[in-house]
């Protein structure tokens, strides 16, 4: 079963091709994704790596935790569950018009 890693602290230049080289050295890669700015488009410094087994997830915490990558000391760790986040609808406004 798949297990998702955070990687934090990466320089805004690391790319998923980068991210996605780095982790297959040691196991097993399903997919990779670099958290972006909506507006910039700009990584905001962290991602995922979701490895193929719990046996390459933790191999991967072990190896490569406080690695340099792109001049920058990553983080890798276990990644925890997304919290959910408040209804953006519900902001006071409906219909393009604010409630009053």
């Amino acid at each position: 079963m798949a297990k998702k890693l955070y990687v934090g602290n990466m320089s805004y230049d690391t790319t998923e091709d980068t991210l996605h080289a780095l982790f297959a050295g040691v196991g097993g890669v399903e997919s990779v994704n670099i958290i972006t700015d909506r507006m910039s488009g700009r990584s905001k410094g962290f991602g995922f790596v979701e490895m193929a087994t719990e046996e390459d997830a933790q191999a991967a915490i072990s190896q490569l935790n406080g690695t340099s990558l792109d001049d920058r000391q990553i983080s890798v760790a276990e990644a925890r569950p997304q919290r959910p986040r408040p209804n953006r609808e519900s902001g006071g406004r409906r219909g393009g018009r604010w409630d009053y």
